[in-house]
């Protein structure tokens, strides 16, 4: 590995392809042995510093249609802690599965799962079928992974039965020296970014864009009202940019005077700081307070100008659900992904049909959405919003950081980079947005 992490370094990218793929490279895993070790205890004490190792692992066969990437750096997502904390199941359940759909699929049922749904890195290797990209190029990878072997997969490739999210419900992810991936996951890294600010975007800048813009989920307009919860965090900070950039009206839900500042950092202005206005949607685990969310609806409006907001931007779950529907407009909508406080969700359904609002369901991207929310990136219009980076050694800390939410933005891990701000290859681009860029970095 040190030759091929030398050559990029040097940026001799022309002679990669003339090194040797190696047998073996250092990953972020869980051991299927280890599955059962949080039994009864609750979510919160999970602690994923037990749970993710650094181990040397075998160098996965390249088939056809895929690609092996030299990894430079990645990030850490939610689902790297669902898998690390082995809910809402073990992924293991996942791998077995796929392991049983080809003889190619089999090298994926390991008794270890290599993590990470997001990568920015160097092309090492292609396999048969592979055109549109060789050894030496500098990439990113959206986290869609899809077989595109049935018919249901060629409108949208989020629907094709065989969508699996690539480092959570395959094998071979991001966090690692070394990543398999299939060539149609492939996108090219920004230039005017280091690494691990190429890598952060990714999965969430696809999942808010297919959420909030694309005509497959809010499709968001110019004017419309959002509210962003979590409008701080790794997901909501992609989401608050888009609507900016798009010409909407964010309203930015955070938990702290510190988050406040990061989203009006932003551009932000119409911000709800939850844990000061001391919301409690739920009086107990089975009832919740109608009279908390008309609070909320009324505090929407006191920033609007009396409007109630036309999208509901959701993925929390639980514990807000119920207050996102009845804040909702008439004929609004409320466009769901994740579930991160809870998946049993509870509204009241007469603020729903009787005001004909819409619940839209979302999940990830796909490939023509992944690539334009990272054309946005390349074009400055969106920032990678990135609060701290760790070596992979530390991904334990990384993972536990999100998992109790003690970030903001993205949590970056150098893989085979040494340091951080390497690989920015066009300066002048960078200078062009380098207010901005660092503005988004310390978030």
């Amino acid at each position: 590995m040190d030759e091929i992490r030398d050559a990029i370094l040097a940026d001799q990218l022309a002679d990669i392809g003339g090194l040797g793929v190696p047998g073996s490279y250092r990953a972020v895993v869980v051991r299927k042995d280890e599955q059962t070790m949080f039994e009864g205890l609750a979510t919160r004490d999970k602690d994923p510093r037990k749970s993710l190792h650094v181990d040397e692992v075998a160098t996965p066969e390249l088939g056809p249609g895929e690609a092996i990437v030299a990894v430079m750096a990645s990030s850490v997502n939610y689902n790297t802690v669902w898998t690390s904390i082995f809910e809402p199941v073990s992924t293991f359940g996942f791998l077995e599965r796929y392991g049983r759909v080809s003889e190619l699929t089999k090298r994926h049922d390991l008794p270890y799962h290599v993590v990470g749904s997001d990568l920015a890195g160097v092309v090492l290797r292609v396999g048969p079928g592979v055109n549109k990209w060789k050894p030496g190029d500098e990439v990113v990878a959206h986290c869609l992974s899809v077989e595109l072997e049935d018919p249901a997969g060629h409108d949208d490739t989020m629907m094709d039965p065989q969508q699996r999210i690539w480092g959570f419900e395959t094998n071979f992810g991001g966090l690692a020296e070394l990543a398999l991936v299939k060539s149609n996951q492939l996108m090219p890294k920004p230039g005017h970014l280091s690494w691990e600010e190429a890598a952060a975007p990714g999965l969430v800048n696809s999942t808010a864009y297919r959420q909030l813009v694309s005509r497959n989920g809010a499709n968001m307009k110019q004017g419309d009202t959002v509210l962003i919860w979590g409008a701080s965090g790794g997901l909501g900070s992609y989401a608050t940019q888009m609507a900016l950039n798009g010409g909407a009206i964010p309203v930015c839900v955070v938990s702290s005077p510190e988050k406040a500042e990061i989203v009006r950092r932003m551009g932000a202005e119409l911000i709800i700081d939850r844990s000061a206005e001391g919301y409690r949607f739920w009086k107990d685990e089975n009832t919740q307070d109608p009279k908390e969310w008309q609070r909320l609806g009324k505090k929407i409006r006191e920033l609007t100008g009396g409007e109630d907001v036309d999208i509901v931007f959701e993925h929390p779950g639980r514990e807000t659900f119920g207050a996102s529907v009845y804040v909702a407009k008439k004929g609004g909508t409320i466009v769901t992904c994740a579930s991160t406080s809870g998946y049993m969700h509870q509204y009241d359904n007469r603020y729903l049909w009787m005001n004909l609002k819409k619940i839209l369901s979302s999940h990830f991207a796909n490939y023509k959405e992944a690539w334009e929310a990272n054309r946005l990136i390349d074009k400055g219009l969106i920032h990678p919003t990135l609060s701290k980076v760790y070596p992979m050694d530390e991904v334990g800390q990384a993972a536990l950081d999100v998992h109790r939410n003690a970030h903001q933005g993205k949590v970056g891990v150098l893989t085979l980079a040494p340091e951080e701000g390497l690989g920015v290859r066009d300066q002048a681009k960078r200078e062009k947005h380098l207010t901005a860029i660092n503005r988004f970095r310390g978030i």
